[in-house]
């Protein structure tokens, strides 16, 4: 059987420090730590309605103060934060997860860094946050069925920067390239290394298919897969990660991009999540011959809300430009084995298998005996970028829940199920277009986000009154225009797609041929790398 020891080869200097590993972090851990190792900083962090990581720092000036932060945590402006917060009543409080602390690898003062949860006035986990929305999530999954939900996303990004002539970058040929082919391979390793420093569940990086040149800039396509963990943990992950990868690109003078659309006919940039279903440990997709029943239900709770996901999933009108046929992006709702362009695919998952693969590449060893039966997952193809993490994994851990406890989800997976290449099949169920068309499959199935109280039907009563429900299209004073690739909140999120996407999906559409250009008093136009 494989090794199965966890902290002896563990990168976390935390875990290898303290001996055991970072679910079991105590206070007196963490203040032991910081004493010998002599941190004079604490940041505390946490993920804003934007979706980007938020910073509070702490210069520790005792051992009471620490003790302190450690345990109340700290005050914050929740109206600044979230937009259904309002601004009469935004005080929440935020406190650390100690399982989650990591020294930070960019402050030069030696510092120690910790993810917290949002708390309100009563000291209740913050029943609209999206973080704990997908806690609630998996809690009625577990509630349910007794089993719980894990997943792997896939960060893809561009960097760019100006044109190099020796090894030029060529086009769509970036597939696991390899220097000096493949370009700023450094930003992708060093961020690899602080992520598994950080206690970050990492598989591998590498480099990704798109490559282009436009106008003197090359944009160059990367990715970093993660390892399944618990939901939560993979919806921080991410969060944590897209801020690696920007302050690395940082340090290097460059730029990067998580658009899902950087030019149209040029690989679009997805973030891809793989689950898996686990009871005691094992993984109920697979018993070894193919996939199980289970695994077929939860195919099908996918694809039956997948049209409504894409709310969560694809918040920008260019996340449509994504979706388009013949470029490895799903555009009709099926599901196959090994097929990229379904929606739900079932990659490789060892099943089947002994060690005749290990005994033939390496003919001087002997038998390796029983290999590990858990890795079959299932990959949801269509979120990009855009996604408000959470918020998305959040609905596919419901979706899961449906397709385990309706009775006529194996039928439907069944009937869903596909080989060849599936944007060429007209008769099956399409993706939305656009972001108003998400937002209005999202209406019509609100009643399966808001069972078992996971999603809120209304603002919370702590927050201050509101006349209003959550799903209320009410104005948003915080949509990320500039970016081109925000994050919204549950509360304003009908808001905005209906709002905005009703004024820039037609216009979306209509650029489906031509590259995202903005013009140059010259009359040429350029590649304009979208911020975000």
């Amino acid at each position: 059987m494989l090794e199965a020891d966890s902290l002896a080869l563990n990168p976390n200097p935390l875990v290898q420090e303290l001996g055991k590993p970072a679910e079991k972090f105590t206070r007196a851990d963490i203040l032991r730590f910081v004493r010998e190792r002599d941190i004079p900083m604490l940041n505390l962090r946490y993920v804003g309605g934007d979706g980007r990581l938020k910073t509070l720092n702490f210069a520790i000036q005792s051992a009471a103060h620490l003790d302190r932060v450690l345990t109340m945590g700290e005050r914050v402006d929740g109206s600044s934060l979230f937009d259904f917060v309002d601004a009469a009543s935004s005080d929440l409080y935020v406190v650390p997860q100690l399982r989650t602390a990591f020294l930070n690898p960019f402050n030069p003062i030696p510092s120690l860094d910790i993810v917290c949860g949002f708390y309100d006035v009563d000291g209740n986990p913050l029943a609209s946050a999206p973080q704990q929305v997908l806690r609630k999530a998996q809690e009625a999954l577990e509630d349910a069925t007794g089993c719980r939900l894990e997943a792997l996303g896939e960060l893809e990004y561009y960097l760019f920067s100006p044109e190099e002539s020796l090894f030029p970058v060529e086009p769509q040929r970036g597939y696991h390239e390899a220097s000096p082919f493949s370009k700023w391979e450094e930003v992708r390793t060093e961020a690899l290394y602080h992520l598994v420093q950080m206690g970050c569940s990492v598989k591998y990086a590498h480099a990704e298919v798109g490559n282009f040149v436009a106008d003197g800039v090359q944009a160059v396509q990367q990715e970093i897969e993660f390892l399944p963990v618990d939901v939560v943990r993979a919806a921080d992950q991410m969060a944590l990660a897209k801020w690696v990868v920007r302050e690395v690109a940082h340090s290097h003078g460059i730029e990067v991009s998580f658009s899902p659309k950087i030019a149209v006919g040029q690989a679009g940039s997805g973030m891809h999540f793989h689950t898996r279903l686990m009871k005691d440990g094992v993984n109920q997709f697979s018993e070894g011959a193919g996939l199980t029943d289970a695994a077929r239900r939860v195919i099908g709770g996918y694809l039956l809300h997948a049209a409504s996901l894409t709310a969560f999933g694809n918040t920008v009108p260019t996340s449509f430009l994504r979706l388009v046929p013949r470029q490895e992006a799903p555009t009709a709702i099926c599901w196959g084995d090994r097929n990229r362009s379904v929606l739900v695919r079932v990659p490789l998952g060892w099943q089947n298998l002994d060690d005749r693969m290990f005994r033939d590449a390496n003919p001087q060893e002997g038998p390796v005996g029983a290999l590990p039966n858990d890795s079959q997952t299932v990959e949801l193809r269509s979120p990009d970028g855009s996604a408000n993490v959470h918020l998305l994994l959040a609905g596919v851990t419901v979706a899961a829940r449906v397709g385990l406890t309706d009775p006529a989800m194996l039928d439907y997976a069944n009937s869903r199920r596909v080989s060849g290449d599936a944007s060429q099949m007209a008769e099956l169920e399409q993706l939305p277009t656009s972001c108003a068309e998400a937002a209005r499959r999202l209406l019509a199935q609100r009643s399966a986000y808001e069972e078992r109280g996971v999603f809120p039907a209304g603002g919370s009563s702590t927050l201050g009154p509101r006349s209003s429900s959550a799903w209320e299209t009410r104005p948003c004073a915080r949509t990320s225009r500039r970016s081109g690739c925000g994050s919204k909140t549950w509360s304003s999120a009908i808001s905005t797609w209906g709002r905005v996407g009703r004024r820039r999906s037609r216009r979306a559409n209509r650029a489906r041929r031509r590259v995202e250009t903005v013009p140059r008093a010259s009359g040429r136009t350029a590649l304009r790398p979208p911020r975000n």
